[in-house]
């Protein structure tokens, strides 16, 4: 890929790569020039050091797949959540569209070894989340992490996939499927160069990321020496909400929940859990919801909850004629608000569902 920015977006990488600015530091070291242009403060080793590495960077840019994108922190589009914490990343490579990253997040996170009881959980209120507008974050993990991307796509939502390796890996496996349908409506995200495999002190860091982009984090089942709770301690550390879903008290899934439960965390049963404790989020969710009522035909979609299937069910209790009928039923299908099933019969998701019980 060789776009006009290649040189910034080099320049930026390689500012990521020079270990005495890694890590949030190079805030403290590094000035933004008039063109976004990283410029050091006059520390003559910095400077050899970011010297060496331009070369190594500019190849890597010169490798991106089309479509990817790299987001420098002098980019506008840079998402403004990170800017906030201690540590940020320098750049940042993604793969999708940015919208995700610029609309309010939560976080999902858990156990790789889940039960049926928390994969539920976890794409119930992924799906929820979804359904609001509310972009869902998580590592793409087995477990709840791939609970929770999948109940976010399954409402038509966005979802960010945070990794512990470049956005070209391949890692891990058993989600190949996900990864590649998170991109058409969400974001495959790493501070990591293209090509970079996983390793264990990645996730780490990773985890600050995932904490980092939202507003909240909410922890499904975990074990007590596991990354969740890593993620959790990030949050804490950076000001985020931190919410647990209580389990079973004889399963050692419930451990790490119930920890955070008695140090302080909100309680999750739902999602109108999480909006109590963040009433910002919750005003930003009733705006949004008035806009797609105010967007929607409203006698269509009422018409549709009361139990309207067929187009000629809904053109009959509405007194609309067919082919006009039609034309309306398909753009509301396309913008995910009505499923088509057997027979031809409509019916409203989840995010339609939703917002009609917050009118």
């Amino acid at each position: 890929m060789a776009e006009p920015d290649d040189g910034l977006a080099a320049a930026w990488l390689a500012v990521s790569l020079v270990p005495e600015l890694r890590a949030g530091r190079f805030r403290e070291r590094v000035r933004v020039g008039e063109i976004g242009l990283p410029e050091l403060g006059g520390d003559p080793e910095l400077a050899a050091g970011l010297a060496a590495a331009l070369g190594p960077a500019g190849e890597i840019v010169a490798r991106l797949e089309a479509g990817d994108r790299v987001v420098t922190w002098a980019d506008p589009l840079y998402p403004s959540a990170l800017r906030e914490i201690a540590d940020p990343p320098a750049i940042l490579f993604a793969r999708g569209g940015l919208d995700a990253i610029s609309q309010p997040c939560i976080a999902i996170v858990g156990s790789r070894d889940a039960s049926a009881y928390g994969l539920g959980v976890a794409r119930e209120l992924a799906e929820s989340l979804g359904g609001m507008g509310i972009t869902v974050v998580s590592g793409l993990a087995l477990g709840i992490d791939a609970a929770a991307h999948r109940g976010a796509l399954a409402s038509g939502g966005r979802t960010v996939a945070v990794l512990g390796a470049g956005i070209d890996v391949d890692y891990p496996r058993p989600n190949r499927r996900l990864r590649d349908e998170i991109p058409r409506a969400g974001t495959i995200l790493s501070e990591l160069p293209p090509g970079t495999p996983p390793r264990k002190a990645h996730f780490p860091e990773r985890n600050r990321l995932i904490s980092g982009l939202s507003q909240g984090v909410i922890v499904v089942e975990a074990s007590l020496r596991s990354g969740s709770l890593l993620t959790a301690r990030h949050a804490l550390a950076q000001g985020r909400e931190i919410f647990a879903v209580p389990g079973p008290v004889v399963a050692p899934r419930s451990r790490g929940p119930h920890l955070l439960l008695k140090s302080g965390a909100k309680l999750v049963e739902t999602v109108d859990d999480v909006l109590m404790e963040l009433p910002r989020l919750a005003a930003w969710t009733k705006a949004r919801a008035a806009l797609e009522r105010s967007l929607d035909d409203g006698p269509l979609l009422a018409a549709i909850l009361a139990g309207a299937g067929t187009v000629d069910e809904i053109a009959a209790q509405l007194g609309r004629n067919v082919p006009e009928l039609w034309s309306d039923l398909l753009e509301l299908e396309l913008r995910g608000r009505l499923t088509r099933g057997p027979g031809g019969r409509f019916s409203a998701n989840r995010s339609t569902k939703a917002l009609s019980q917050m009118s």
